[in-house]
């Protein structure tokens, strides 16, 4: 393979830009089919990892002659302890989100028989959400993304990935100004969670543990409304605090728990892995 930082401008620009074509064109195609066959929640999630995997499986065979596994999903000794890292301090974020209003009396518990429940949809929402999860990192923090970081350096990539991220959710129900702030926030801690890691496992346990985490509590997700315990978190106090309808994605109260999330990521006993595309790269 040659190095990230040994690439022309030419040839990183051709190597991106074919992995970006191959995400969009397979997304344009298996988007409208799985949402036709499973609904927008199941399309939304499942056409993200299919186009993902797909694109990051040809570009980095085609330009590395490596596999899928080298953009940061193989799995070593370390792996199940970052994974760990990562789940703990994405649902430790959510409870610390949704936890202090709750206790304050800002927000408080109300049946909705119009929302599901059961064990059946706490399944489905795990497999639906993990897979979502998993296909973001790869959409969003593989090929192009590591490509691009052993080119450009670390936060030349981090912060404008991380921006793109959060303007990527923009077609999502009751976006707003401060959904972007955070969502973009989101990013950037995902990428530096990558960039200490040199794998995918702990975003992946951090945006999981997260997104898993808020729809038990009857919260919504960027906007989606996923019912699994009958119970929704109603709110006495005013959007800038609830997030509207897009969630507390879109809250003044997650702006404090991401940056004590930054301190939590750069702090943690993570392994250290020693990414693909990222040899030249220190430790951070």
């Amino acid at each position: 393979m040659s190095e990230g930082r040994a690439l022309t401008t030419g040839a990183l620009a051709r190597r991106v830009g074919l992995f970006a074509f191959l995400e969009v064109a397979a997304l344009a195609i298996l988007g409208p089919v799985i949402t036709w066959a499973g609904g927008y929640v199941i399309g939304a999630t499942l056409s993200t990892f299919a186009a993902a995997a797909l694109a990051n499986a040809f570009a980095v065979r085609i330009w590395e002659r490596g596999k899928l596994a080298d953009i940061g999903l193989g799995w070593t000794g370390g792996s199940g302890k970052n994974l760990l890292w990562g789940l703990a301090g994405g649902a430790g974020a959510a409870l610390a989100t949704v936890l202090p209003p709750l206790a304050a009396g800002a927000a408080y518990f109300e049946r909705d028989a119009s929302l599901a429940s059961g064990w059946g949809p706490v399944v489905f929402l795990t497999i639906v959400l993990l897979f979502g999860a998993v296909g973001e990192e790869m959409l969003f923090r593989g090929y192009g993304f590591q490509l691009l970081m052993g080119r450009l350096g670390a936060f030349a990539t981090i912060l404008p990935a991380g921006l793109i991220f959060g303007l990527a959710h923009g077609a999502n129900l009751s976006f707003s100004p401060l959904g972007l702030v955070n969502t973009a926030g989101w990013g950037i801690l995902l990428g530096y969670a990558f960039l200490r890691t040199g794998e995918l496992w702990m975003p992946i346990g951090l945006h999981f543990g997260w997104n898993w985490v808020l729809p038990l509590f009857g919260v919504k997700l960027s906007g989606f409304t996923m019912g699994v315990t009958g119970y929704a978190l109603r709110w006495r106090a005013g959007e800038l605090w609830s997030g509207g309808e897009y969630g507390v994605e879109a809250s003044l109260l997650t702006l404090p728990v991401l940056v004590l999330l930054f301190f939590y990521v750069q702090r943690a006993p993570v392994t250290r892995q020693h990414a693909f595309l990222l040899r030249n790269l220190p430790e951070a």
